[in-house]
């Protein structure tokens, strides 16, 4: 007898009408007509079927304060960390957690069930890590969440940053992360990574470090990031968020950047909503988008993944943590128009983000647990094109989210007729 099994779905990889055998919260089979009894059975009719949404790159200690103390003005991203800098005496360990919980909930119901946080250390209380480490245990069950211990003012620039990331990974925060950016020199800058990336190798873990959040062509810390990552041997432990800057170096350094990149093994996070946002604040036309090279990383073998980064908060007022909505502007700012690159664009929202975060246990395979999302449309392609309803999202055999399938009705004065999205085109 199977715990659930899940009738006639399509797979990324392209396989149509599949069934999904799950029992003891694992998948024990996938082909096509099992004939097993289930004491749960769902009826997929066609629709696409997918591991869940991994968000590579997010701050749950801000989401959900947009307008705190006020909006931000100008819609930089120097002026959102001034906002944050303003809110962080007022925060209490409550507030965040209730925030965050939150955002939990609107992760589920989208089928995002892996995140990678970033939580602000450059608070002496360390309310966020206390908040955040409570909120990872009690959805330990629901989603699997990664904590980042970010020095948001600098490593150098805040005077306890050091002392705060020790402690912060001493609480059991699980990665080393940076903003080398944001220090006063890019001599400090560089020095932030060095150090930053011996504690990691020193504790054994992994490193993600905001690096060149910036417009500047000349801020070339993701240089220095790699070359740590091999000379520590944290080769594939790495990642390198945002990378905007390289959208305005040119061509000639960037290919040396690539091939050193993808030598020491470091993972790429764009953050499209927010990198298209902030960026290019102070250009007049032609406006850059500031997005990294996305298809140029992803021809040279580098591992590319999207994060949303921020919901509602002083840096972005929009947002629903949908991760299909990343992707879908992700694929617009990098013209990844293609079948193939769309595909890429599914992927940096799924697989991709679960290899950045070094996910082993991921996968809509035999033996992996049964993690998966059903969504309204019949491929790939069509959930790109349409961000549609997540009709069921399972976690280790049990649903715990559903969503009505959308069927809009159209009536004109001679005819009512439903509209249905799915067209199984691709």
């Amino acid at each position: 007898m199977l715990d659930m099994l899940v009738r006639n779905v399509n797979l990324p990889d392209g396989r149509k009408g599949a069934d999904i055998a799950i029992r003891g919260g694992r998948i024990v089979e996938i082909s096509a007509a099992i004939a097993a009894p289930a004491v749960t059975e769902i009826d997929g009719r066609g629709q696409l079927a997918t591991a869940p949404f991994v968000d590579s790159h997010f701050h749950l200690d801000s989401a959900l304060s947009v307008g705190q103390p006020r909006l931000n003005a100008s819609g930089t991203l120097l002026e959102g960390i001034a906002l944050w800098g303003e809110l962080k005496p007022q925060l209490t360990v409550e507030a965040i957690k209730a925030r965050a919980l939150e955002m939990c909930r609107w992760s589920i119901a989208r089928g995002t069930l892996a995140i990678r946080s970033h939580v602000d250390i450059c608070d002496d209380r360390l309310l966020a890590v206390e908040a955040l480490l409570e909120v990872r245990e009690e959805m330990k069950p629901y989603i699997d969440l990664q904590l980042v211990a970010f020095p948001q003012d600098g490593y150098y620039r805040y005077p306890r940053s050091h002392e705060n990331l020790l402690r912060a990974l001493d609480k059991g925060v699980d990665v080393v992360g940076g903003i080398p950016h944001f220090e006063r020199t890019m001599a400090e800058g560089a020095a932030s990574v060095r150090a930053l990336c011996e504690i990691a190798a020193q504790r054994g873990l992994r490193v993600d470090m905001h690096c060149d959040e910036s417009d500047d062509p000349l801020s070339r810390h993701i240089e220095v990031l790699a070359a740590e990552s091999r000379r520590l041997g944290l080769e594939g432990r790495v990642c390198g968020s945002h990378l905007t800057s390289m959208h305005s170096m040119d061509n000639y350094y960037v290919s040396k950047l690539l091939p050193l990149m993808r030598e020491s093994g470091v993972h790429a996070i764009a953050n499209p909503l927010i990198n298209i946002t902030l960026q290019g604040r102070h250009d007049t036309y032609p406006r850059r988008r500031g997005m990294t090279r996305v298809p140029e990383m992803l021809q040279a073998g580098i591992n590319v993944a999207f994060g949303h980064d921020c919901v509602m908060d002083p840096w972005y007022s929009y947002g629903s943590h949908d991760m299909l909505d990343v992707a879908h502007m992700g694929a617009h700012v990098a013209q990844m128009t293609g079948l193939d690159a769309m595909s890429q664009a599914f992927a940096a929202v799924t697989e991709n983000g679960a290899r950045a975060l070094g996910l082993q246990d991921y996968g809509l395979d035999v033996g992996k647990p049964a993690d998966l999302v059903i969504l309204q449309a019949s491929s790939v392609v069509e959930a790109l094109q349409l961000r549609p309803a997540r009709l069921y999202v399972i976690r280790r055999g049990r649903v715990i989210a559903k969503t009505p399938a959308a069927v809009p009705r159209v009536m004109l004065e001679d005819s009512t007729t439903d509209i249905h999205f799915s067209k199984g085109l691709f």
